[in-house]
């Protein structure tokens, strides 16, 4: 079985944040697929399963997110992890693939660390970051603006596929098919 989480925010205000972009490939994924809700209050996250497939949305908000993903891989003992989650390091829209690794101060990440460890695979979206680091939580916080939002469509797209491509294949495949490297704040179409 393959867990598959997104990462993000619950309430409604927060559904097309930078922080989201988590959940809104799991939304994609979810569509793709044809999935039964799974109703667990323990589990702490929305839940979604087809055949062997678990898609998580935790409900326990950002810096919680472990409590969620261990409840679920408790139950289910899934034996591959898939985490998909913002990064501040990478520039708009850079997707980068890795096993394991650091949190690098994304607290979504840290608390999955805390809870399950470290060995699972992670699709980096990159946000790009605000010029002053106290403007970080404003920043994630915060909706795509519009010349970012133009491209963000493609780039989950992309996401989805590489998640997708994940469940049974090999990282470095994905990470060589799916890989972009570009910046597009300046608004040119991808």
């Amino acid at each position: 079985m393959t867990l598959i989480v997104g990462l993000g925010n619950p309430d409604s205000k927060y559904q097309n944040n930078r922080h989201n972009v988590g959940f809104m490939v799991i939304d994609k994924l979810v569509d793709d697929h044809n999935c039964s809700h799974i109703n667990k209050s323990s589990f702490r996250g929305e839940l979604f399963k087809s055949k062997n497939i678990l898609f998580l949305k935790p409900h326990t908000y950002m810096n919680l997110s472990g409590e969620s993903v261990r409840a679920v891989c408790d139950y289910y003992k899934p034996e591959r992890i898939i985490v998909i989650h913002d990064d501040l390091d990478l520039p708009f829209g850079t997707l980068r693939y890795k096993i394991a690794g650091g949190h690098g101060g994304h607290n979504g990440l840290r608390s999955i660390d805390a809870h399950i460890g470290k060995d699972y695979y992670r699709v980096r979206i990159g946000i790009g970051k605000p010029n002053n680091k106290q403007d970080v939580a404003n920043y994630v916080l915060s909706d795509f603006p519009k010349v970012q939002s133009d491209n963000l469509k493609k780039i989950l797209e992309i996401s989805t596929q590489a998640t997708k491509g994940l469940i049974n294949g090999e990282l470095s495949t994905i990470s060589s098919k799916y890989t972009l490297k570009e910046n597009f704040n300046d608004g040119k179409k991808i």
